[in-house]
């Protein structure tokens, strides 16, 4: 990989598009959207992939990951986040809307303070609107899962429930 900082939008290729964060597995928030046009007709799917990474190193002075020197090395199943239970529209007319991310997406085990085999679930937010042709844009959140007291400790890619798959390259 290459040497200096790396941010994710860069290290999984995209734009402002991509958001990151440090989240626990218990920790559930709500995005809100705000389209500022009217959204009749539109539809949501919202997705989301674990992946691990083999190291990840922080800047000391600002505390943002540095993903230069990382390698997706194995992921886990992704699924489907239900739109009837974790997408509200609030007002179609101004294009409000609130996008819940549940708790607990990824279920595996966490190393503590974890620099090597780093989960990062990615949650695919995605709007279609209802154009001639259709408009079909996507936003990537990627959170950095942490440890915390109730996660079972221990390496991700060693994890059987869920089960870990390993990229082979070559």
């Amino acid at each position: 990989m290459a040497s200096g900082v790396l941010n994710f939008s860069q290290y999984l290729g995209g734009a402002d598009n991509i958001q990151i964060e440090q989240i626990f597995p218990s920790t559930q928030r709500t995005l809100n959207y705000n389209y500022s046009r009217n959204i009749s007709g539109w539809t949501f799917h919202v997705d989301q992939q674990t992946i691990v990474v083999d190291t990840v190193t922080f800047d000391r002075n600002t505390g943002q990951p540095n993903f230069a020197n990382s390698n997706v090395i194995g992921y886990f199943t992704a699924t489907v986040i239900s739109t009837s239970s974790y997408v509200t529209v609030t007002n179609t007319t101004t294009g409000l809307v609130n996008i819940t991310i549940p708790t607990n997406l990824y279920a595996g085990p966490i190393l503590p303070d974890a620099r090597a085999n780093v989960p990062i679930t990615i949650v695919g937010v995605t709007w279609s609107d209802n154009s001639t042709p259709i408009q079909i844009n996507t936003h990537r959140w990627a959170f950095i899962q942490c440890w915390e007291p109730q996660v079972t400790p221990g390496d991700p890619t060693l994890s059987t429930n869920p089960q870990f798959n390993t990229i082979i390259v070559g």
